[in-house]
């Protein structure tokens, strides 16, 4: 047996030198599982397995690390928007000459022409609604899709499809497959946050839920009131106490699940309640915007007259901020305008109007913060609603859905901007060019991400399941 006494005994120096590719190996090893660092995508994994470990590397290069999903609750139409039609407007309050398909509450009524002027604006001459005087003046940053198409023309059916490439309850949002592939890159904040504007959607928070996923990837909802998140700011003298209860509760899991067969669940729930402990110092401190300049505030409409542009351009600045903390899938709700979301039934002028001052503005903001910051080409931004409206009216000054051709945009984060793909007949009623499905916009999105949508899988119900179902393709034709 040696006697280790005899060894002579090293200096500080020595010590420090000697151990110093250990320690940072020992730094690594607590680094490495958590999502934030460990980069590459998650596999096809089994509920019943131990926690999945993270691949080194991408499916391929990706051209976005974060997406801002803008979505514009209702369906705004498409020929008042971002798809012009002058034979519309030359038949306005005519019989509508094609045939009507079964329509919501099938009050049809004569064509209806739009309201609003279009112009062509940027060097690429994108024709935008006189409706968005801001966001038109980043023409050339778009990619406006006129050709997509939903399979539900009902707003509960159409929200589930939209966000989880399913018309039914209960699949995993498009924002926790993102996170369940990609992880997260901040410690303290969600992978996935929904900033609600006051609108939660038809469909409910299944809409932003993880579905068969593990809890962790849901999507985490901040409202717009001065507490975004419930007991977010605890009494000063109860902190001590929570950390202690915090130790002791982790402690107690960890003995308890080294015993489960299944540990997903249990693993979930966990790893919440440690974020929710971490968020309580962050979540402050990213809605806090005392920071931000009165040039920025402005800019964003944060101190508008309206009271719905002031909620939006709100909701629109911290977005930025979370991209910069490094949240990976944000989604905005819209505010209540006093009318029905986008949803003009009837008064679709007085609607569109309020709907869109809403969000022009801070739309406008956040495209050109993002870009001055050098963020906008690391930053996928989609605005869409579940689907389109009818080029005829409903009663007299209203639009019915229409699932059958719809226009959405995408910009930065990989985008080809100052572009349109697609194209509807010559009423914007249906697609004649270059048909697409939500289950393609969600395979374009993951793409710009570098994930490949075949291949992000999670094994459940004795398949793979992924978020395109056995569809999509990639919209090559946007890409830059």
């Amino acid at each position: 047996m040696h006697d280790f006494r005899s060894y002579p005994t090293p200096s500080r120096r020595d010590f420090l030198w000697r151990s110093a590719c250990g320690m940072g190996g020992v730094a690594l090893a607590a680094l490495l599982p958590h999502p934030s660092y460990a980069g590459g995508l998650q596999g096809s994994t089994n509920p019943t397995d131990e926690p999945t470990l993270r691949q080194n590397g991408l499916h391929h290069v990706a051209r976005a690390k974060n997406v801002i999903f803008l979505y514009m609750d209702g369906g705004p139409a498409q020929m008042d928007t971002f798809d012009p039609k002058p034979r519309l407007q030359a038949e306005h309050g005519q019989p509508f000459a094609m045939k009507m398909e079964p329509t919501q509450f099938n009050n049809n009524g004569n064509t209806l022409g739009s309201p609003w002027k279009f112009d062509n604006y940027g060097e690429s001459g994108l024709p935008i609604s006189s409706l968005f005087p801001h966001i038109s003046r980043h023409a050339d940053k778009l990619a406006v899709i006129r050709s997509m198409t939903s399979e539900f023309s009902e707003h509960t059916n159409g929200n589930y499809f939209l966000h989880s490439g399913s018309g039914f309850q209960g699949r995993p949002s498009m924002g926790a497959w993102v996170g369940y592939g990609l992880g997260s890159e901040s410690l303290d904040l969600p992978g996935f946050v929904v900033l609600n504007g006051g609108l939660i959607p038809p469909g409910g928070l299944d809409c932003f839920g993880s579905g068969f996923l593990p809890a962790a990837f849901q999507g985490s909802v901040f409202s717009h009131g001065p507490y975004p998140v419930a007991n977010i700011q605890p009494p000063d003298h109860r902190r001590a106490a929570q950390a202690s209860t915090m130790d002791l509760i982790r402690t107690l899991d960890q003995e308890y699940l080294e015993n489960l067969p299944r540990k997903n669940d249990v693993e979930s729930a966990i790893g919440n309640f440690e974020l929710a402990f971490r968020m309580q110092g962050k979540v402050p401190e990213i809605m806090d915007l005392a920071g931000e300049s009165a040039a920025t505030l402005t800019s964003y409409g944060v101190d508008a007259a309206n009271e719905a542009t002031k909620i939006f351009g709100r909701q629109c600045l911290i977005a930025r901020r979370m991209v910069e903390a490094g949240v990976r899938f944000i989604e905005l709700t819209c505010p209540n305008v006093g009318s029905d979301r986008w949803d003009q039934h009837s008064n679709l002028k007085g609607g569109h109007e309020a709907n869109a001052l809403a969000v022009d503005q801070p739309i406008g903001a956040l495209l050109q913060d993002l870009e001055q910051r050098g963020l906008l080409s690391e930053t996928l931004v989609v605005w869409a609603g579940e689907f389109g409206r009818t080029p005829f009216a409903q009663g007299s000054d209203g639009r019915d859905h229409n699932p059958f051709g719809f226009s959405l945009w995408m910009a930065g984060g990989g985008v080809k901007g100052g572009t349109t793909y697609g194209a509807t007949d010559e009423y914007g009623y249906k697609v004649i060019e270059g048909k697409l499905q939500i289950h393609d916009l969600h395979a374009t999105m993951l793409h710009l991400l570098g994930v490949d949508h075949k291949k992000l899988t999670y094994r459940w119900g004795g398949r793979d399941m992924r978020l395109t179902d056995v569809h999509g393709k990639v919209v090559e034709a946007i890409l830059s």
